[in-house]
């Protein structure tokens, strides 16, 4: 903790003092003073299903949030994908100034719940709320929205350069990933700092968690090939081992022989016969053989989470060794698929963390942790960390994501608010 009071310090050299001061407080107050709106807006978004691949839906609720940020002096327009892609795009909206650091606010406006989910839209139980998509993440949109209005209710908007950048895919992003994420990348090449709105980490004692840092993330496709004939002669020298006996080899052989703290290898879908029709629309495969044939291929989708670059290249490296040792009658071949760079906790992005940390402390909400890069998956801002000090986990908090019991503390909305608030003041003063 002293080092991130030291960083704290750093950043913000002319805060060394704690408590607010009246032009901070003033901003509390407009986040309080707005709450009861601010559920209001997170109801119409969460009462509009925005699965990934419900363009019309991603579009509505893009066009919501448009409003509002309208409605505080950004310019917004939506960014297009090609139509090839099957997406919805994304909501550009921005502020141009010369006063501080340059930030780039990330959220995403899709969730995991596709059209005919039968989730609930939004029921809400006191302080608590179940909703598609509520907490990841249109509980975060909403206190960007909330955290922006607050400051230009006390002028604090004026003359800072802010960019926000809500996605339409974040949860099944279209491909190539390089053209989904294309704005992405541009907006955080023209911004110091990037911050996404993802859920915040709250532990059982009651302690908040930001994330600072987060794994990349890669696929990977095992492809086994081997000859068919009677099952009664497999393991023979005519016949060989069989596409199946293969594919297990090597995906033993990666348990066995590969290991490095953070690094994970997961085979999600493993399919092997006689004929293998892989879907990648659906997720699934249609898989065709005999107990009496030899299996003539096996087809296995998985990922692969890392550190670092290094660390990827030596687990691809040692996988394809693995690969290459091919029983007899058998051939296997791995492809690679590169998607979500890592993001390091960098001392930039540790400073953020204190900043933020201090920000809560002072508002009287308690300090914020930090959460291990291994203990989160991949995400947005990945793609802005090599580019911008970077931290994520701002959003609201809850429990149950990609679940039909997602549910959110309707309270932590006003609560992310004020430290967003805060925070943003301080990095544009």
């Amino acid at each position: 903790m002293r080092r991130l009071l030291l960083a704290a310090a750093a950043l913000v050299p002319a805060l060394a003092a704690a408590g607010l001061t009246p032009d901070e407080e003033a901003l509390v107050r407009a986040v309080k003073d707005r709450s009861p709106a601010a559920l209001e807006l997170l109801e119409r978004a969460v009462r509009v299903n925005s699965g990934t691949l419900n363009i019309e839906g991603v579009r509505e609720v893009g066009a919501i949030f448009a409003r509002e940020l309208a409605s505080l002096g950004f310019a917004t327009r939506w960014v297009e994908m090609p139509e090839a892609m099957h997406r919805a795009g994304h909501l550009l909206a921005t502020r141009s100034g010369s006063r501080g650091k340059r930030l780039l606010l990330l959220g995403h406006i899709d969730t995991v719940f596709e059209k005919a989910s039968a989730a609930p839209l939004w029921n809400r139980a006191g302080p608590i709320v179940h909703g598609q998509g509520v907490n990841d993440m249109k509980g975060g949109d909403v206190v960007i929205v909330e955290a922006l209005r607050a400051l230009a209710k006390v002028g604090a908007l004026e003359g800072a350069t802010i960019t926000v950048l809500l996605t339409g895919d974040e949860e099944r992003p279209g491909t190539p990933i390089a053209v989904a994420r294309a704005p992405l990348v541009e907006a955080a090449r023209a911004s110091d700092v990037a911050l996404s709105f993802e859920a915040i980490a709250r532990d059982k004692d009651g302690g908040y968690r930001a994330i600072p840092g987060r794994r990349g993330s890669s696929g990977w496709t095992l492809e086994v090939e081997a000859k068919p004939g009677h099952g009664a002669y497999i393991f023979s020298q005519e016949s060989g081992y069989g596409a199946v006996f293969e594919g297990a080899r090597i995906l033993d052989a990666f348990r066995r022989e590969i290991h490095e703290e953070g690094l994970t290898f997961n085979p999600g879908l493993a399919a092997g016969g006689s004929s293998i029709q892989p879907d990648e629309s659906t997720a699934s495969a249609t898989v065709s053989g005999k107990v009496n044939v030899i299996a003539a291929r096996m087809h296995v989708e998985g990922d692969l989470r890392f550190l670092d670059p290094a660390q990827h290249d030596r687990a691809v490296a040692r996988m394809r060794d693995i690969v290459a040792a091919s029983l007899p009658g058998t051939h296997a071949s791995l492809a690679i698929h590169d998607a979500y760079p890592p993001m390091p906790a960098s001392e930039g992005n540790l400073r953020l963390l204190a900043a933020y940390s201090k920000a809560s402390d002072d508002a009287g909400l308690g300090a914020v942790g930090e959460i291990p890069a291994t203990q989160r998956a991949a995400n947005d801002i990945e793609f802005a960390a090599p580019f911008a000090d970077s931290l994520d986990g701002l959003g609201t908090n809850g429990r149950g994501a990609h679940s039909d019991e997602e549910q959110m503390d309707l309270a932590s909305v006003e609560r992310g608010a004020i430290r967003a608030a805060l925070l943003i003041y301080r990095l544009t003063r």
